[in-house]
């Protein structure tokens, strides 16, 4: 039986400024746990499995949306933004979790997706039965087709999820849906809108959640040129904050409006973009005028490279002392292949604006999880090396679910059992994100490894025991002890957001310190390097005498 803890013992003090070098641990509902036994995860399984991350010594919880969906992408299309889908639980159950972890000394951060509503949202159903001009109309981007009585789409824009960005409504209308079509983009030039998600703001920080993860936070703002023009013209224009779908700068006006609402609680709520943008558009995301804090996406993006790393570390070490901000490090979350199986397939390369030429680890996928194209071992060791470089630097750090148990990505998932729409709608080139989705293994055994007594949503492969929490638990030098003992470390040198480097000599091996008497060297070669003079604190794998191997991240005092 779990019990609401006393208002008296909350621990969760009026820090600020703690979201700045905090670790956050996202939680996809639906697959961390069930305790109702219905093969999906939700509210009352979440708050059974609280000890984990206590133990693990996180901050703070980001938990992926749990409202009311049709889950036509993973809950992402809205049906009600201030309410709980009922197969997850209820606001009851969500304010439990709340002083749950309030009680535990942890932050509660919920996901917000302000770009679209689903297509059963009441809004939307309203703009359906409505006519043209309508006010309903006016909070989506509805568009008159071409040809007769409008029967020809408006243009040949098309989605992300592949396919076109219009979908018809049957009166010589089209709306507007950056993603699946069952997610119909609003309208933010309209006051309606903005006002209504001001208000779904307040109605979730009254209720004690702490901060908010802005889903698509720089798609919100659209000024569509007339005539539209083609699909190749939109993708020429320049993102220089004109672009009429993507990174405008009125986005600045509407997220200082957010902040205005974030700064009328005590301690003021906190934020942080999903602005997929160049990096010297990031302060606008994270200004403290602003959402405060933004991703930066570019550890998660590139190669196991130290040159690499060097270069991102030090960019965006950059870009957020010029707004005040902290870097948001992230390697691993519900969009992107783990980094335990990614690392272990052959870099697909840069294009030429300098970003993967394909999804890494996607050519592995789509040939149906090859084993000779995986080498798995050497995935996880690189994952625990990246893993131990990103949590020693400056600023905050966010980890995905299973990250800490070294997670391979499910491969063998058939046609049938998956469930995400970039799958269906692009399956010529894109297997979807199902298999980094897959529900958590917590026990060595059990017909969902300890996930719940009914199943799993999706399917968990034979080797999950091996990867649970409680194979993991207690043993040397498993990866789920490795997060434990750097957590715990981490704790130590956090409150002065500095980095000395030291040349190595070598571009594949990175050398820093940190203040508190941190030294940090990390071998993203294969040739062992000298091992500096020191106390070893904590290394990612075996270590040499005297020398640190390649693929290998230590962590010194001295």
């Amino acid at each position: 039986m779990i019990t609401q803890p006393d208002a008296s013992e909350v621990l969760v003090g009026p820090d600020v400024t703690w979201w700045r070098e905090a670790v956050v641990y996202q939680i996809y509902p639906r697959s961390w746990a069930d305790a109702n036994g219905d093969g999906i995860g939700d509210m009352q399984g979440i708050r059974s499995r609280l000890d984990h991350l206590v133990g693990l010594g996180v901050d703070a919880v980001w938990l992926s949306p749990f409202y009311p969906s049709n889950l036509a992408d993973g809950g992402y299309d809205v049906i009600d933004y201030r309410d709980v889908d009922p197969r997850i639980g209820s606001l009851a159950d969500l304010d439990e979790l709340i002083a749950d972890l309030h009680q535990r000394g942890m932050r509660l951060i919920i996901d917000i997706v302000p770009n679209h509503t689903s297509d059963h949202h009441a809004w939307f159903q309203e703009a359906l039965a409505a006519r043209k001009g309508s006010p309903a109309r006016e909070r989506y981007i509805f568009r008159d087709g071409e040809g007769v009585e409008g029967c020809e789409p408006p243009s040949d824009w098309t989605s992300l999820f592949g396919g076109l960005i219009w979908e018809g409504v049957g009166d010589g209308q089209w709306y507007m849906h950056t993603f699946a079509k069952e997610q119909p983009d609003l309208n933010w030039s309209n006051p309606e809108v903005r006002e209504e998600f001001l208000d779904v703001l307040r109605f979730w920080s009254d209720r004690g959640v702490d901060g908010f993860r802005v889903d698509a936070a720089h798609m919100l703002a659209k000024a569509l040129p007339e005539p539209l023009g083609t699909q190749a013209e939109l993708a020429a224009m320049p993102a220089d904050g004109n672009h009429p779908t993507w990174d405008r700068d009125e986005l600045r006006e509407i997220y200082t409006t957010w902040r205005e609402v974030f700064n009328a609680y005590d301690p003021p709520r906190t934020a942080v973009a999903e602005a997929a943008v160049p990096a010297h558009r990031v302060p606008m995301y994270a200004s403290p005028d602003t959402l405060g804090q933004s991703f930066f996406f570019d550890l998660l993006l590139a190669p196991h490279d130290g040159a690499e790393f060097r270069r991102i570390t030090d960019e965006c070490l950059a870009i957020a002392a010029q707004t005040g901000s902290s870097v948001t490090w992230t390697l691993n979350n519900h969009d992107t292949i783990r980094t335990a199986s990614r690392y272990g397939t052959p870099w697909p390369g840069w294009d030429e604006n300098h970003a993967p030429a394909r999804k890494y680890g996607g050519d592995w996928l789509m040939a149906g999880g090859d084993p000779t194209m995986l080498d798995a071992a050497q995935g996880l060791r690189r994952a625990r090396a990246a893993a131990l470089y990103m949590l020693a630097l400056p600023g905050s750090a966010y980890l995905y679910q299973g990250e800490e148990l070294g997670l391979q990505e499910v491969a063998e998932i058939a046609d049938d059992q998956r469930q995400d729409p970039s799958f269906f709608r692009m399956r010529e080139k894109e297997t979807g994100r199902d298999g980094c989705r897959v529900p958590m293994p917590w026990t060595r055994t059990g017909s969902s490894y300890g996930f719940g007594s009914g199943g799993a949503h999706l399917p968990q492969p034979l080797w999950f025991g091996h990867y649970s929490v409680e194979a993991q638990t207690g043993v040397e030098g498993s990866t789920l002890e490795l997060y434990r003992t750097a957590l715990g470390l981490r704790r130590g040198f956090t409150g002065n957001e500095q980095l000395d480097w030291f040349d190595s000599g070598r571009d594949d091996v990175l050398h820093f310190t940190r203040p508190g008497g941190l030294r940090v060297v990390s071998n993203f070669g294969t040739t062992p390097a000298p091992l500096p003079p020191g106390e070893v604190l904590l290394a990612s794998g075996p270590l040499g005498d005297g020398e640190l191997p390649g693929e290998t991240t230590v962590w010194l005092r001295g």
